[in-house]
């Protein structure tokens, strides 16, 4: 390890460390432009110019490693002039456009010119002029701002894994380009993040707001099961934008690009009032009409004839309070996998992304089965890009083939080719065995099937035979698609003794068995399996399938307009927190439910959220420990039996249109169309 001094301090560093990652350990600001710790080093900007002993000239910081002894200074007169003069260059051709530009008040060039910079130009020659790039419906670009510091090209080749942005020309004539179409990635706003000044913008948020306008909430996304921490940026009771928030062992600095833009959304198509339906048709209700008719509809109606179904997006503290309300009812029949997910709530381990979205990174060879994680995680699949990069990794697909953005050896399509890994047959079952810390991914695709628990059965045996779970090491890994799956499955929210599964009830509800059925926010069932005589009671903030179907609508407020819990795939409990007040007459979710309890003679034993969460830790303590992932003891789980021969279909057909907020936004629909995407949001059917 390393010993340098920095500006007279003397400091030891790790071995690979640059010298400007050691003067940000020692605490001095080194200003930079080109320079990302994500990324890899390119030495455009010249911006970290330091002055190092027994140098000829200023050294680039960013690009010179930490070595033994090097005596480094960083504020003399000619590291301040170098500065200087690098920020003149920099500002030779850069447009005066601060009082219009979208990066205008959170801008690196502006913050690093008021603080490194010269206070006058001595160029006297016309500025250069760049044509504007199309990017696609997300990225909006004024080339002219551009500083060649590459930032976008190498995001774009090394963590998103699409070489779709590249330099055209060279010195002075240099363009950024995409040649004139789309990012087709799944993260392409993250450009927007990485770019130091305002050449790359948001086009969605383009022109509406100026940052210090905006109130700032930090939250978690639930538009995927990762659990992305994010801030929620407002104005009013509008969502501005959505950034994200760093969180080492989630997210890191990134944000996929649905839960980034379907922002929008949340202001189209919303509940902003009760609804009845009168002859026929859905008509404005007061809050006392709709909870008087459906206790009207509910007095007198045995337990086994109501059920209750939980969506996708419900916070932990809703999902509850609807079932204690289902047990004051003495109703069994409710479950929170609206798919259909054979999974086993009584094993814990049997649900969990038990390696950790961080432990990805430790992994030497990766089993996927049955899903995309592109496009149902596509966080997780930057986790695993980024692990190929490290080298030595080794990964092997069963589903739909799919460029994951780096090389996948396809194994198979479906349970059958499963079975012979799990026997130990094909070459890619000898690379698990040799492999140290091997895992397999298995995703929701292969448990929606009528075959599902077989197909988890197998999933299991796979894990035990390569030695995947053993002591400090859980290899075995489900990819949920919903944000409110696991912690729905912690709650016990599933079927009670004798009671329906999603199946079941919508089987019931066709068959005039089920007489009511709640609706939490389910949209994805089939709805047309409900039937006719069922009466429905959808609670929820979007006017999607469920609302059309209901029969009372009760409106609930959407993940920004809440303080929610939610637990991500890996089963790491975190907070999501009211950014903007829900439209209208909406409410949070748990009151409602609350207030129904009194209205059908079942008070739920709690009268303020603090009350509700002392009741969530009762039911699992691990709701207790926030941001911490909880290990789950291993154990059988999985139904033996004979796969379908079918090959694994997709879960998700559409990505940028997978629920109700993503429906519901323009700038999803525009990607939607960009791409050639179809505009139905699942592919295969299997819901239900």
């Amino acid at each position: 390890m390393p010993k340098l001094t920095i500006d007279g301090q003397e400091i030891v560093v790790e071995n690979g460390m640059t010298v400007l990652q050691a003067c940000e350990q020692a605490g001095v600001e080194i200003p930079r432009f080109c320079y990302h710790e994500r990324l890899s080093v390119a030495g455009n900007c010249r911006m970290c110019l330091v002055e190092m002993e027994r140098s000829p000239k200023p050294v680039a910081s960013c690009a010179m490693p930490a070595g033994e002894g090097m005596v480094i200074r960083t504020d003399t007169p000619l590291v301040k002039k170098a500065r200087k003069g690098v920020m003149e260059f920099l500002l030779i051709n850069h447009p005066l456009d601060c009082p219009i530009c979208d990066q205008g008040g959170e801008c690196d060039l502006q913050d690093q010119a008021m603080a490194y910079g010269f206070d006058r130009s001595r160029f006297e020659e016309n500025k250069r002029a760049v044509k504007e790039k199309y990017m696609g419906p997300l990225i909006k670009t004024i080339m002219t701002r551009c500083i060649h510091c590459t930032r976008c090209v190498r995001f774009a080749t090394e963590i998103a894994g699409v070489e779709e942005i590249g330099a055209l020309g060279r010195g002075e004539h240099l363009e950024i380009s995409t040649l004139e179409h789309a990012v087709n990635s799944e993260l392409s706003g993250n450009l927007v993040d990485v770019c130091p000044v305002g050449a790359l913008t948001s086009r969605p948020y383009a022109f509406t707001a100026r940052p210090w306008e905006l109130r700032k909430t930090y939250s978690v996304d639930v538009l995927d099961a990762v659990g992305a921490n994010i801030r929620v940026d407002t104005r009013g009771r509008e969502v501005m934008r959505v950034l994200p928030r760093l969180h080492e062992d989630v997210n890191e600095d990134w944000l996929a690009d649905k839960s980034r833009y379907a922002c929008d959304g949340l202001s189209r198509q919303r509940l902003d009032r009760p609804y009845l339906r009168r002859g026929g048709k859905l008509q404005e209700a007061s809050w006392d009409e709709a909870f008087g008719a459906t206790r009207a509809r509910l007095d007198g109606l045995s337990g086994d004839k109501i059920a209750a179904l939980a969506g996708d997006q419900c916070d932990a503290e809703s999902m509850l309070a609807l079932k204690d309300l289902m047990a004051g009812l003495k109703s069994p029949n409710l479950d929170c996998r609206q798919d259909g997910a054979k999974l086993d709530p009584s094993q814990r381990a049997g649900y969990l992304f038990n390696t950790g979205i961080a432990g990805i990174e430790e992994a030497d060879a990766i089993l996927l089965v049955a899903t995309n994680p592109r496009w149902e995680a596509p966080l997780i699949n930057a986790r695993i890009r980024k692990r190929f990069l490290l080298g030595g990794l080794k990964v092997g697909a069963i589903g739909v083939p799919k460029d994951l953005s780096y090389p996948v050896a396809q194994l198979g399509t479906g349970p059958q080719d499963l079975a012979e890994l799990a026997a130990g047959k094909g070459d890619f079952a000898k690379i698990l065995s040799a492999a140290e810390r091997p895992m397999i991914v298995l995703g929701m695709a292969g448990l929606t099937r009528a075959d599902g628990a077989a197909v988890l059965a197998l999933a299991r045996q796979v894990a035990e035979k390569f030695k995947m779970v053993r002591e400090g090491w859980n290899g075995f890994n489900v990819l949920h698609t919903a944000a409110a799956r696991v912690a729905g499955l912690d709650l016990g929210f599933v079927p009670g003794p004798g009671g329906r599964d999603t199946v079941g009830i919508l089987d019931g509800a066709a068959k005039g068995d089920i007489e009511v059925l709640y609706l939490l926010g389910a949209d994805e069932i089939d709805m047309s399996r409900l039937g006719d005589k069922a009466f429905v009671i959808y609670q929820g903030h979007h006017g999607d399938a469920g609302a059309h179907r209901a029969d009372v609508i009760l409106p609930g407020a959407a993940y920004t307009e809440k303080n929610g819990t939610y637990t991500n795939t890996e089963g790491r409990v975190q907070l999501g927190r009211l950014a903007a007040f829900p439209p209208g007459e909406a409410r949070e979710d748990w009151t409602i439910l609350r207030a129904l309890s009194e209205v059908t003679g079942t008070p739920l034993p709690y009268d303020n959220l603090g009350e509700l969460r002392q009741r969530l830790v009762a039911v699992n303590p691990v709701f207790a420990a926030l941001d911490t992932r909880t290990p789950a003891a291993w154990g059988a789980f999985g139904a033996a039996g004979k796969g379908d021969a079918a090959p694994f279909g997709e879960t998700v057909g559409n990505y940028y249109m997978t629920d109700p907020i993503s429906r519901s936004s323009e700038t999803m629909a525009k990607c939607s169309a960009e791409l050639g995407l179809g505009p139905q949001a699942q592919a295969t059917g299997t819901h239900g």
